[in-house]
């Protein structure tokens, strides 16, 4: 993988990691349809997965 197509999946993530609708980075980034974005350019990161374990956690008051 070239890096320019490395920044590009970088860029993916992080942008829906801040929170933009997956349809805006789907636009931005050309795709004519929406699996290409998530399933393709949008990684999970460790940070990421745990963020979210610890909404959930908080959510039900786990300790």
């Amino acid at each position: 993988m070239d890096t320019a197509h490395v920044l590009r999946h970088t860029f993916a993530t992080r942008c829906i990691e801040g929170g933009m609708k997956p349809k805006t980075l789907q636009r931005i980034l050309g795709h004519s349809n929406i699996g290409i974005t998530m399933n393709l350019y949008v990684h999970i990161t460790e940070d990421e997965k745990q963020r979210e374990m610890d909404l959930v956690a908080d959510a039900l008051k786990v300790v």
